[in-house]
C-alpha cells in the first residue's frame, strides 16, 4: 500500500477574474500543465471554489521542474499568479 503525501499548498493566486480566487485560492486542487507552467485549473468568472481556501497541487505536468518528482509537486508551497500568462506557477524553476 502507497503511503499518502501531502499535497503542496498554492500559498498565494494574485490572478484577478479566476473563478476559484476569492481572496485566495479555493479551488480543493489545482493542475500545472503542459502549456509553459500555466494553471489549467484557471476558468475566467467568479463561481467557483469550496468557500474557504485550501487549494492544493493536484498534479503537476512540468517534469523538467526541480520540484517534480514522478508529475507531482514536492515543493513544500507554490505561488500562482501572471508571467507568460494570466496564471503560471511562479514557483516553477528549470532543471
Amino acid at each position: 500500500m502507497t503511503q499518502m503525501m501531502e499535497m503542496p499548498r498554492v500559498q498565494t493566486c494574485t490572478v484577478s477574474g479566476c473563478g476559484y480566487n476569492h481572496d485566495g485560492c479555493t479551488a480543493f486542487a489545482i493542475t500545472i500543465g503542459r502549456a509553459k507552467t500555466e494553471c489549467d485549473t484557471f476558468i475566467e468568472g467568479d463561481e467557483g471554489g469550496m468557500g474557504q481556501v485550501m487549494a492544493q497541487v493536484g498534479a503537476c505536468h512540468r517534469a523538467e521542474c526541480v520540484h517534480n518528482t514522478g508529475l507531482e509537486c514536492r515543493a513544500p508551497a507554490i505561488t500562482v499568479g501572471a508571467a507568460e500568462d494570466r496564471a503560471d506557477c511562479l514557483t516553477y524553476t528549470a532543471r
